[in-house]
């Protein structure tokens, strides 16, 4: 095997790819890289068994060499070296040999390295999903969706499949919703007319996998291919190929957790609560929750207030462009409601309560597809 190939796009797949591997696995060849020189480009590919991350580049595309001199063939490299190898080289091609025996060089500029790789022929073959059961997204789309409500799954494994956001299609709509049981983050979209035979409610995709899937994913309207089978799920653009397992499990029923009448309904601007919560946690550290209190007040006045006995107390008041319905007095975790305001993504926000100790719910204004819903902290 050998090519001469653009450092900079080689940097990129190899950072893509590292996002699955893991120094904890058990099949020691899936702590390698590995690399396939092809007739058309050159493929990286890294797993951990649960995460398989392949990145393409080609040989060629808008008019640009990527890769040159190419002559097929794979090799696995040491991922605790090759990536730092790669950054830290001095020109801006590098040129990739391997020979029989599975040692390879790599050189750039007056920098050569000696590296010793294994046979590309022992690392498990990955599958190709190719179901029926799949749909297309703009990446820009699916980004949002994971940003909205990733960051509500558990962190504890006591539940494991809270630890995921849940995938369901009916009627054309898709829905992701993740939750940890103290608050709950969803966001639905209607999808375009040619999915509404497409049908799944029991998705449930591993938190760490989007967040690293996030990452990965640029920025732009270009489609992400979706497809699901029993355990996996696959996310395929044009020159990225992300595959995760699936979470084990029923997920819980949480549209019963949706209150649906409220009691006090609070207009506000997102920017301005979100800065008096924050200011209003300072205080209140200490408590693991960091706590706040929110009270309604006359004339459309919100008092955002703080009070840590050894520490001391912070009183806010926050104009609201309207209060309807009871006075209210709640207290709720600082840290919940800045994640989930953060999470509107819109200027202005409605914040439904149906009294102290239920749930809120939290949604912009002019957006029924997104919604937050938060658990209070009894303190009153």
């Amino acid at each position: 095997m050998k090519f001469i190939i653009q450092r900079e796009q080689l940097m990129n797949s190899v950072q893509d790819v590292m996002k699955a591997i893991s120094s904890r696995t058990t099949i020691p060849i899936l702590t390698g890289i590995k690399l396939e020189a092809q007739e058309d480009g050159i493929k990286l590919t890294g797993s951990d068994s649960d995460i398989s991350i392949e990145s393409f580049i080609p040989r060629e595309a808008d008019g640009i060499v990527y890769v040159e001199q190419i002559e097929l063939g794979s090799i696995i490299l040491q991922a605790k070296y090759f990536p730092d190898i790669v950054r830290k080289l001095p020109q801006s091609t590098v040129e990739i040999e391997s020979e029989d025996n599975f040692k390879v060089t790599i050189r750039s500029g007056n920098a050569e390295f000696h590296l010793n790789g294994q046979d590309a022929e022992e690392y498990p073959q990955l599958p190709k999903l190719h179901t029926e059961d799949s749909f297309e997204l703009p990446t820009d789309l699916l980004k949002n969706l994971i940003k909205q409500t990733v960051f509500a799954v558990s962190t504890v494994e006591t539940r494991p499949i809270l630890t995921g956001v849940n995938m369901k299609l009916t009627d054309g709509e898709l829905d992701f919703v993740a939750t940890d049981s103290h608050r709950l983050a969803s966001r639905k979209i209607p999808l375009a007319k040619e999915t509404n035979t497409l049908t799944f409610s029991s998705v449930v995709i591993p938190g760490k996998s989007l967040i690293e899937l996030n990452k990965i994913l640029e920025d732009n309207q270009e489609s992400v291919e979706i497809s699901v089978t029993e355990n996996q799920i696959l996310f395929r653009t044009k020159n990225l190929y992300f595959l995760s397992r699936l979470l084990d499990g029923n997920y819980p029923e949480t549209s019963r957790l949706i209150p649906d009448q409220s009691k006090t309904i609070v207009y506000g601007t997102t920017k301005e609560l979100l800065q008096s919560i924050d200011r209003a946690s300072l205080l209140a550290k200490e408590s693991r929750n960091s706590v706040v209190r929110f009270q309604t007040k006359p004339n459309n006045q919100v008092e955002i207030s703080s009070n840590s006995p050894e520490i001391g107390k912070v009183v806010e008041e926050v104009t609201a462009k309207s209060i309807e319905g009871e006075d209210l007095k709640i207290s709720f975790s600082a840290k919940y409601m800045m994640d989930a305001l953060k999470a509107i993504e819109h200027d202005q926000v409605k914040i439904e309560f149906t009294g102290a100790m239920r749930p809120f719910i939290i949604r912009p204004i002019d957006n029924d597809q997104v919604l937050q819903l938060i658990l209070p902290v009894r303190t009153y």
